[in-house]
């Protein structure tokens, strides 16, 4: 696993060891980068359920100028960190070790997130409870965006809050990615 492109550009990044974790593969984040690149630049970006951070990564090698790395799996966090500091991002990061709920609770009061990428073990439903902290925490900027990876066979219709819609899926071989889009309040 490496940095696609950017300011970290094909430096590799560590993997926690174990079976917990599953890396997306280069070829699906460039995909995913090829299709949120526009977005990139100048954003604070979430990486929730970060496993090794790949994606935060990315982003903030992208230009992404903030990013919030969290996870419950001390293995997980201890390889962020490594990989933050092999790909000298870490001055641009902050890195939590605790569980979705709590790492949303204490992210209550920071300015909103531009996109959040949630990556959580599949069909356990973090998800649908995570964009339901979001929305109530409103976590996510006006427009922002929200990254699920997912199986191929999760539906959302109708477990989502109604402040954010369903705007795009992407499938791969194994999993897709499906994107929400939180609606712009008028003030």
């Amino acid at each position: 696993m490496r940095v696609i492109a950017g300011s970290a550009r094909r430096l590799n990044l560590m993997t926690p060891k174990g079976t917990d974790v599953r890396p997306t593969t280069d070829r699906i984040k460039e995909t995913l980068f090829n299709m949120i690149q526009d977005q990139i630049p100048g954003c604070r970006f979430l990486d929730l359920f970060a496993g090794s951070g790949g994606i935060g990564i990315e982003a903030l090698s992208r230009g992404a100028s903030y990013c919030v790395f969290a996870d419950a799996d001390k293995r997980s966090v201890s390889c962020v960190k490594n990989n933050l500091a092999h790909t000298h991002l870490e001055n641009y990061a902050r890195v939590f070790m605790s569980d979705y709920r709590k790492t949303l609770s204490r992210l209550r009061k920071s300015d909103p997130f531009d996109i959040i990428f949630l990556d959580p073990p599949y069909e356990k439903g973090m998800e649908i409870d995570a964009l339901r902290l979001i929305h109530d925490s409103n976590l996510l900027a006006d427009g922002g965006m929200i990254i699920i990876e997912t199986t191929l066979d999760t539906e959302y219709m109708g477990c989502i809050p109604s402040q954010f819609s369903i705007v795009r899926e992407k499938k791969y071989k194994t999993n897709k990615h499906v994107f929400l889009r939180k609606e712009i309040v008028n003030s």
